[in-house]
């Protein structure tokens, strides 16, 4: 069954009226087709009950059932934006149709529903180049100014530093303990190790304190080589980082960021300050950090679980957000919620290791959402971009070249 509306129809048929046996036995032909039919059925399934009951479609055609849902969905506005981008009506179909995919985080469709592998508008293109996603690559800079490639090194023993042992762990994370041999009191809370992720790189860190640390791609952290004598457990941070901090009343733990720092007793977050984005995005997953802006005249703001602070010259925000997106990075996908083509390429920018151009900047103010896996080659990714008819990609070397599709 190729003919969207019709698949759309059906849906909507059988989840008015679910005891239509012949309809039901169709529905779930199309589920079992692939993974992809099953994950489309779930995100309209989502979008139907959020919307609330149904309106008779007894008398309806297909096309005024499709008619229907989308308007069902326009009610939806706290729940999927407006579009900011002129649409026909087939690309706005397939939008919002996978748009509900993200708010259950189904995986690798790109707001569109695709049917396959085969594009709605043009032929599959082809590209000169490609780029391999990301992977555990970093750089340990220790206090004496030696740098280790953690990625290059065996499991085990990496470094041994004022009283530490270094260790790197079967899953690759970087772990610090005491060396028996040698009391705390020999360690210095004034002597600092850097972590640093390249582009294409993530690397997780248990700190000294026990605190696990996330760091995204082109980003570091410096640190402390232990806490046992300092008021404060204070780190530095320059990019992106998803934190869970092990609980210290004593000593709260402080993120500081070129723009503002976040207070902690323990708790999980993300903090987002790359020095490319006009915005520092702190996001609480669990229990309180307290947001302090340098910006003058700016108080500090509490944050509560699932609240997001929005750092920028202008002032800080603080709104409801599903905390998952802001950590989508950390569980292996791109999460796309009305985001501009410009941010989601600064993000592929980062984690390929590419060099980004627009030959139309028209094309940099398309909006997207959705999911797909991080884990896919770059093109895989462009290609699910180019599905919409809004824009295409060129490869070549480490550079991807972003044009405006025409109206077609």
């Amino acid at each position: 069954m190729t003919n969207q509306p019709e698949i759309l129809a059906l849906i909507a048929r059988h989840l008015e009226y679910p005891n239509d046996l012949e309809c039901k036995a169709q529905v779930d032909q199309f589920r079992k087709q692939s993974a992809e039919n099953e994950a489309f059925y779930h995100s309209v399934e989502k979008v139907w009950h959020l919307s609330g009951q149904a309106s008779p479609l007894a008398n309806l055609d297909d096309k005024q059932v499709a008619e229907r849902f989308e308007k069902k969905l326009n009610k939806q506005q706290q729940i999927l934006p407006k579009k900011q981008v002129k649409l026909s009506r087939s690309t706005v179909f397939f939008r919002w149709a996978a748009a509900a995919v993200i708010l259950l985080a189904l995986g690798s469709l790109i707001y569109l529903y695709s049917g396959g592998s085969k594009s709605l508008f043009h032929k599959q293109r082809s590209y000169a180049s490609d780029a391999l996603p990301g992977s555990n690559k970093a750089i340990l800079v220790l206090a004496d100014g030696r740098k280790i490639s953690l990625s290059d090194v065996n499991n085990g023993n990496v470094a041994k530093e004022a009283g530490l042992s270094i260790t790197k762990t079967a899953d690759g994370q970087l772990v610090y303990n005491v060396l028996e041999e040698i009391s705390s009191g020999a360690t210095k809370d004034d002597t600092y190790n850097t972590i640093e992720t390249p582009k294409g790189g993530v690397w997780q860190i248990k700190l000294p304190d026990g605190s696990s640390v996330w760091l995204n791609a082109a980003s570091s952290l410096t640190y402390p080589i232990s806490f046992a004598k300092g008021k404060n457990r204070i780190v530095e941070l320059k990019g992106e980082a998803y934190f869970e901090v092990s609980k210290d009343k004593e000593h709260p733990f402080i993120v500081k960021t070129a723009k503002q720092e976040v207070e902690v007793l323990g708790t999980h977050f993300n903090i987002n300050s790359y020095a490319d984005e006009s915005e520092v995005k702190t996001t609480l997953l669990e229990g309180s950090v307290k947001v302090v802006p340098y910006l003058a005249g700016e108080q500090a703001n509490v944050l509560k679980p699932g609240e997001q602070s929005i750092l920028n010259a202008k002032g800080i925000n603080i709104k409801e957000v599903d905390a998952d997106e802001a950590i989508d990075w950390k569980n292996g996908y791109f999460m796309f919620n009305n985001e501009r083509q410009e941010s989601i390429m600064r993000k592929i920018a980062r984690w390929y290791n590419v060099q980004i151009e627009y030959a139309d900047a028209s094309a940099k103010d398309v909006m997207y959402y959705g999911s797909i896996s991080r884990f896919e080659n770059v093109s895989k990714l462009l290609r699910k971009f180019e599905q919409t008819g809004e824009v295409r990609f060129e490869i070549n070397k480490n550079k991807i070249t972003v044009y405006k599709e025409t109206e077609r």
